[in-house]
């Protein structure tokens, strides 16, 4: 799901700043901080405020079509990009953010509020995972054809490419883990549809979108070559497929290149 978005330096901020002081017939007369020095020494028992600007307001920004996360921070000035875009509005945005419609409000210049909090016990497991047993990696799908490579540039995608590989296969193909670990996320996500998201030993976590059924849950742990659901064209799809990513964290935007991973781990593509 597309490269990063353009990052753009905010504006520095001008603060207003003021003196009040006592002038000729009671009237209080407004003079710029920085002059205020010689004012101090003839008026020392004047009384005086400084007033600072205050901070701008965050505002609501109607997405429009052809607005990717991107162009957005990019027009808006977000500081940390499309990627403080997103986390602010992550639960209005959902899981992919990628994928924006027209007509959806986004809040800028704070975070959005939160839906309810997933129970802890779930929200740890990505962190903690059990230890699992068993060895060796594997595709996660046999007999199927490449379509969107890894990194193909592309407006769609909100990072400016795509985050993954897609394994063409019809729904109902069986779905199986690379290699040994821990799932630390079996659900429904948005516009990735049905996904499982598992832990490995090295530290990577490896990701399963769109499937029609799963077969394994959060927390369990899966040998290489586990079937873990079936193939199918869940979320938003144009059609039947697997969508594979290898990250460093469990979450989107930590991707690296899910083929260079599997042939480094002993697997032909």
């Amino acid at each position: 799901m597309p490269a990063k978005g353009k990052h753009r330096r905010p504006k520095s901020q001008r603060f207003s700043r003021t003196i009040a002081i006592a002038g000729v017939g009671g009237v209080a007369l407004a003079l710029p901080l920085m002059g205020a020095a010689g004012v101090h020494a003839a008026t020392p028992a004047a009384a005086h405020s400084v007033v600072k600007a205050a901070p701008a307001a965050a505002k609501t920004y109607v997405v429009k079509a052809g607005d990717t996360l991107s162009k957005i921070a990019d027009a808006q000035n977000v500081s940390g990009g499309w990627k403080r875009l997103y986390s602010d509005n992550h639960s209005a945005v959902g899981g992919d953010p990628s994928l924006i419609r027209p007509g959806l409000k986004l809040t800028i210049g704070q975070k959005a509020a939160a839906p309810a909090a997933k129970s802890s016990a779930t929200a740890t497991q990505a962190f903690a995972p059990k230890a699992a047993t068993g060895a060796g990696f594997a595709l996660p799908v046999q007999g199927a054809s490449i379509g969107t490579a890894y990194k193909t540039a592309g407006s769609m995608w909100s990072s400016g490419y795509h985050t993954g590989v897609d394994f063409v296969v019809p729904t109902g193909t069986p779905i199986k883990a690379i290699g040994a670990g821990t799932v630390v996320s079996a659900g429904l996500d948005g516009a990735y549809g049905n996904e499982v998201v598992i832990q490995h030993a090295d530290g990577k976590y490896s990701q399963y979108a769109h499937m029609s059924s799963l077969s394994v849950s959060s927390g369990q742990t899966v040998t290489g070559g586990r079937q873990i659901g079936l193939s199918g064209a869940t979320g938003n799809v144009t059609g039947p497929h697997l969508h594979f990513e290898i990250r460093t964290t469990p979450s989107y935007g930590s991707d690296v290149d899910p083929v260079a991973y599997l042939r480094a781990h002993g697997v032909s593509l």
